[in-house]
């Protein structure tokens, strides 16, 4: 039986997990064929990394209907007010409110106030409905029937649940019968972000914690559909393509064998408002202790090209910079950030920078994890707050996702200059003071082996689906 996979591929993280990891080769062994779904331009990809095996093709960027944003706006707004006791859900559903009056902005308080009452499961069931019903009206969606029907794929893998841009594609397979499946995308998807696009039939999620998430907030669901495969984000780390020495990474950064290695990983820029506060206390400390013998390497979130950082690096030469090589493929996308896409290249650095750093410091991010994967000791600025002129930073140590991290005792908290100086010293002189804890974050958090995480989904694929 000629079995044949499709894979939606959105973004350019699910470009790094799904094609910088083994996932393609896995995919390429266990079904005849594959046929990427690419809402990336087809010139994006590195071609070298495709197997024979697969085809691309790329999609038709998808613009809502006005009628289509109300739908899914309902649909998001009320999930995010049934569940705004998690702390996450509340802070984006607060911020998503307006500020100001424009039409689009107005129907926004309408929905904010229909879905203050109008927010069950039955309601969220009903505005899905109806925004999927819109996509019946829509040109986009009968070119991916087209599409779908002419690839005819057994079943269609979506590597991300959430962009509502691809939710026609969803559609499309759904009235076809393909069978879908979606891989959930971050730690902190399920308990501080709004509603997936759309039910799928199979769902893969990273550990136990997060198929709870899934069963609580997607109620309908049900548990044999939900599959425990940790996450590809963090496979490339076990595998030996990307590895570097450490005298050839340092040399490339220009950083000083002699010295220990500080990594500050910085936020995307609309949270990362406080990085370069934190990386000024960094430099204060690194010059006032030059007993510790320190050196800062700086890695900006691959979301941005770093040019917001220019004055730093004018006050602070001494710094070294790892600006991500993520290419931007296309700039006429509502999610232009999603359209980078990241470089092998930028992989093997980013390995490196894992495993040659002494200790990193980042604002509450999923680096965090990346460093523990490598037993490094993890540090979190948290500067702003509701009382000082900083961005409220100090907010994210509530998200849901984040309390675990902190109750897991796997990383400091420093909320003040004064606390990441003593934390910095800590991590340098006892830097395997908190392994343990990290160990069993980590259980917690991806809940498999990094090794053969690839080959985990593809069986399931496989195995745990009917086929037309």
């Amino acid at each position: 039986m000629n079995r044949k996979l499709g894979i939606v591929i959105t973004d350019g993280v699910g470009y790094r997990n799904f094609i910088l990891s083994n996932f393609l080769t896995e995919a390429c062994t266990k079904f005849d064929s594959v046929v990427i779904y690419s809402g990336l331009p087809i010139s994006g990809y590195n071609l070298k990394l495709i197997p024979e095996k697969v085809v691309i093709e790329e999609l038709d960027i998808f613009v809502e209907s006005k009628i289509t944003w109300v739908f899914r706006k309902l649909k998001e707004t009320a999930h995010m007010s049934l569940h705004k006791n998690f702390y996450g859900i509340n802070d984006n559903l607060r911020r998503g409110y307006p500020k100001i009056n424009s039409i689009r902005s107005i129907l926004t308080k309408i929905i904010y106030k229909i879905t203050s009452v109008c927010n069950s499961e039955k309601c969220i069931s009903i505005y899905e409905y109806l925004q999927f019903l819109s996509f019946s009206f829509s040109k986009k969606t009968n070119t991916y029937k087209r599409l779908l029907k002419a690839t005819n794929p057994d079943i269609l893998f979506f590597t991300h649940q959430r962009p509502p841009y691809v939710a026609p594609i969803l559609y499309a397979a759904k009235r076809l019968k393909i069978r879908t499946s979606a891989f959930i995308f971050s730690w902190d998807n399920l308990a501080s972000k709004g509603r997936m696009m759309g039910p799928f039939n199979t769902y893969f999620v990273w550990s136990d914690l997060m198929k709870k998430e899934l069963l609580y907030f997607y109620p309908s669901t049900k548990k044999e559909c939900v599959f425990v495969v940790g996450t590809p984000q963090f496979e490339p780390y076990v595998l030996d393509k990307y590895h570097v020495d450490k005298a050839a990474f340092f040399k490339k950064f220009k950083l000083d064998l002699s010295k220990k290695l500080i990594c500050y990983s910085c936020a995307d820029a609309d949270i990362g408002a406080n990085d370069g506060v934190h990386i000024q206390s960094i430099m204060h400390f690194i010059q006032k202790r030059s007993d510790l013998n320190l050196q800062l390497l700086i890695r900006t979130s691959p979301a941005e090209d770093g040019k917001r950082f220019n004055a730093l690096k004018q006050a602070y030469p001494k710094i070294r910079w790892n600006i991500p090589k993520w290419n931007l493929t296309r700039n006429d996308h509502i999610e232009s950030w999603s359209q980078r896409v990241p470089t092998t290249k930028d992989m093997t650095d980013l390995k490196a920078l894992l495993k040659f750093s002494d200790l990193n410091i980042n604002m509450c991010s999923t680096m965090s994890l990346d460093f523990m994967l490598f037993e490094k000791p993890v540090i979190n600025t948290v500067f702003g707050n509701k009382q000082n002129d900083l961005y409220d930073d100090q907010r994210f140590l509530n998200f849901d996702h984040y309390k675990k991290v902190i109750d897991s005792k796997a990383v400091s908290i420093a909320k003040n200059e004064m606390e990441l100086e003593l934390q910095i010293e800590e991590a340098i002189k006892n830097p395997k003071a908190k392994n343990k804890y990290q160990k069993a974050l980590i259980k917690l958090q991806i809940g498999k082996p990094l090794k053969g995480t690839s080959s985990r989904i593809v069986e399931i694929l496989r195995t745990n689906n009917h086929f037309k």
